[in-house]
This record gives C-alpha cells, structure tokens and sequence, in this order.
C-alpha cells in the first residue's frame, strides 16, 4: 500500500526578536500563514526505513532527515510503526525560510496516525514532533496562528487573506540561522502584531517588520532588492519570511513577475 499526501508551507508575517533566553534562545513574536505551496509525499511500507528526493540527490545523512526522524519519534512513543520508504517530491524550495522540511515531518507523521489508526490527537503530536523544531508543530494543522516564545507557543489568530494575490520570491542566496541571528539586538517591539495584523494588509508596511532583514540585508543586498522591487510592481505588503531567503509579497491584483521568473523561484497564488 502506498499512502500519498501534500505538505504545505507557511510564512511569517512579522517576526519580533524580543529578548534572549538565559538557554542561548531567543523569544520571539510572529504569526505562522499557512500557504498552498506543496511538497508531494509517497509513503510505501517496506523492508527497512529508507527516504529518496524523487528527480534529485538527497542531500546530508538520510537518518538525519526530518521526516525519519518524525518516523522515528512515533515508534519512541510506543506506537507501532512498521519500516517505511518514504519517497519526496519537492516544490517548496529548501533554506527558504518557508518550513518545507518541518511540514513534511508533520505530513507523514499525520498521515501514519491516520492510516495505521495510532489514534493520537493533533495537541499529542504537537508535543511528540516538537521535539523536532519550534516550527513543527504549526504543521500538524495548519492553520494561522500567533507565536511566541522561541516560536513553540501558539495561540488562534483571527486573520484572513482571502482573495489576496500572494507572490513568493526566493533567490539562490543562502542564509544560515546562526548567521541571521549574528547582529540581532533583542528588544521588545513597539508594536503588538496581534493588534497590527487587524489593521488592512496596506497599513502593514509602516508597523509590521522581520527583525532578521536589519541583519540578513546587509550581507545578502539581492533579498533586500527583491523586495524593493515587489514594492516597485505594486505589492500592498513586502517581507522577508522567516530569516530568509525568502521574501513574500500581496498584491490586490495579479503581478506581472515576468523579471523574477528569469532568475528567480518564484510562486504565485490566490489565497
């Protein structure tokens, strides 16, 4: 039997770096947006684990890869999974700051809960699969949420982008976590994104900011021309997402996106 799924990406809109924790963490503040951008999942029971990237060569250690591990994590939890092949396609573009590998993670480990009846609620896997990244348990359902913390505190948010033309813009510059983080200076925000995101989506630019652009631009200046010029095409609202590289843009009306699609990944969609 093969079970077949998607896994969706999110983006961050706004992101708040607080203070930093007496751990080396920080606290942060953002809202998760899911986004219908999917990496396409195969799950077939076989012999022994295995995972391969359909059409390119997995990259790094296969026993390192989130989703074995998210595998790895139920059986951990006493449920009894069986040795699975699990096969990727992959459309959300990888250090995208876009949660791809976290929310394949989440995909699979649903979808064992579901197919092999492990009768485990959305709040238990949320605690099982947080063990793999603050970001993971967002996947599990998918649904806008304010967070806090090192990013591992949801809470429901009332926000709504229906109708809204979101574009997605990701260069080939790579931008590693630590280096994000390199010139960040911790301190609370002037402003309350869970007030801010109330306000019209074209209101945003002037209070709703990524704390990780003030470190990432200045080293990596094409994520910052990116989102200069989606202001230039007519975007209501530009931002980084995550810390990079990716930077995600809504515009009322379709955008012409015909000079990043000579250079860049680019998405566009209706949400």
């Amino acid at each position: 039997m093969t079970i077949k799924t998607k896994a969706c990406c999110k983006i961050n809109i706004g992101l708040n770096i607080v203070s930093k924790r007496e751990d080396g963490y920080h606290n942060l503040e953002t809202v998760f947006y899911p986004v219908p951008l999917f990496d396409e999942i195969k799950i077939t029971f076989a012999k022994e684990d295995g995972i391969e990237l359909a059409g390119h060569k997995l990259e790094g250690e296969p026993n390192d890869n989130l989703v074995l591990k998210a595998v790895r994590l139920l059986r951990e939890n006493n449920c009894p999974v069986p040795p699975v092949h699990i096969s990727l396609t992959k459309n959300i573009p990888s250090g995208a700051g876009l949660g791809g590998g976290s929310s394949d993670a989440a995909a699979v480990m649903k979808e064992l809960n579901k197919h092999l009846e492990l009768q485990l609620t959305d709040n238990k896997l949320e605690k099982i699969i947080a063990k793999l990244g603050a970001d993971c348990p967002f996947f599990i359902q998918s649904r806008p949420v304010y967070a806090e913390g090192i990013g591992d505190i949801f809470s429901p948010i009332e926000i709504n982008l229906k109708g809204w033309h979101l574009v997605l813009v990701k260069p080939d510059d790579y931008v590693s976590t630590k280096e994000a983080y390199a010139l960040i200076n911790a301190k609370p925000s002037k402003y309350d994104i869970k007030q801010e995101v109330k306000k019209p989506v074209e209101a945003w630019r002037e209070t709703i900011t990524n704390d990780f652009e003030k470190s990432v631009f200045p080293s990596h200046p094409t994520i910052e021309r990116i989102r200069h010029q989606l202001y230039q095409i007519g975007a209501s609202y530009a931002c980084m997402s995550g810390s990079g590289s990716t930077v995600f843009a809504l515009f009322r009306n379709k955008a012409d996106l015909t000079f990043f699609q000579k250079e860049y990944f680019t998405f566009q969609c209706t949400l």
